[in-house]
């Protein structure tokens, strides 16, 4: 039997949910290109970890939901070549209907299809790999594996990053951010829990990271003005807990 895909609405904000109480996306109808959800603008951290120098290029995003993390580059980032890969042509057409996703075009791609299936199959590379694949149990099934992680690093360019949405509540988010953590030779960093339990993990290929917490603080306060989107809490929370050992994040 095919998932229900439900809408709602509440206090300005279009919701997203497939058949259960999780919510899949959402949107606040009069800021339509902004990340309303904690955990999507988490995501988008990697946009202070590699700021400059045009970073990134060209972007996957497997799981479109509402299409938050895809309108935000799309809006924010008119340079970048985004391709996204989503299972359910259904959740296509929710985006389309009820969340203002964009039409494709020389800057937008949309495959349907499976993301693992995609990323074990292409040659493209990516600067930023953006993976938010659940079902309607908050089961995100073979994009957290192993061989889908080691897949993905091979598919990043040699400035890559890939964010990955993990439940921080569910049984095996240990195991989860350990999978990550050896697919990347330690080049990995799991962000503490949201309020809403969702834990945002970082990997990293090619040129190294280091960054004092003043130099992040500043890359946040440089993506707040450009976007209007503020990590600069995401920073304090990082600090305090114990995640920039000497001062410094190193990935």
């Amino acid at each position: 039997m095919s998932t229900p895909i439900d809408i709602s609405e509440k206090a300005g904000v279009r919701y997203l949910h497939f058949g259960s109480e999780w919510i899949q996306g959402a949107m606040r109808i009069r800021r339509p290109n902004a990340l309303e959800l904690a955990y999507t603008r988490e995501m988008m951290a990697g946009l202070v970890l590699r700021a400059g120098d045009g970073w990134p290029k060209t972007a996957l995003v497997i799981g479109l939901g509402a299409a938050s993390l895809t309108k935000f580059l799309y809006h924010h980032y008119p340079h970048v070549r985004i391709q996204v890969v989503e299972i359910e042509p259904r959740v296509v057409a929710a985006a389309r209907q009820c969340f203002r996703l964009p039409e494709p075009d020389t800057r937008l791609a949309l495959h349907i299809g499976c993301g693992a299936d995609y990323v074990f199959n292409t040659t493209r590379h990516f600067d930023y790999i953006l993976v938010d694949g659940y079902d309607r149990n908050a089961r995100a099934g073979v994009l957290d594996t192993l061989p889908f992680y080691q897949a993905a690093r091979s598919r990043l360019s040699d400035t890559g990053l890939i964010a990955v949405n993990l439940f921080g509540r569910a049984r095996g988010f240990a195991a989860s951010v350990e999978r990550i953590v050896g697919a990347f030779d330690d080049r990995a960093i799991a962000f503490p829990s949201c309020d809403s339990g969702n834990v945002v993990a970082f990997g990293a290929a090619g040129e190294p990271i280091v960054l004092s917490v003043d130099e992040l603080r500043e890359r946040a306060r440089q993506l707040k003005v450009r976007t209007g989107m503020d990590l600069v809490p995401t920073i304090t929370r990082l600090e305090q807990a114990g995640s920039l050992p000497g001062g410094r994040l190193v990935l």
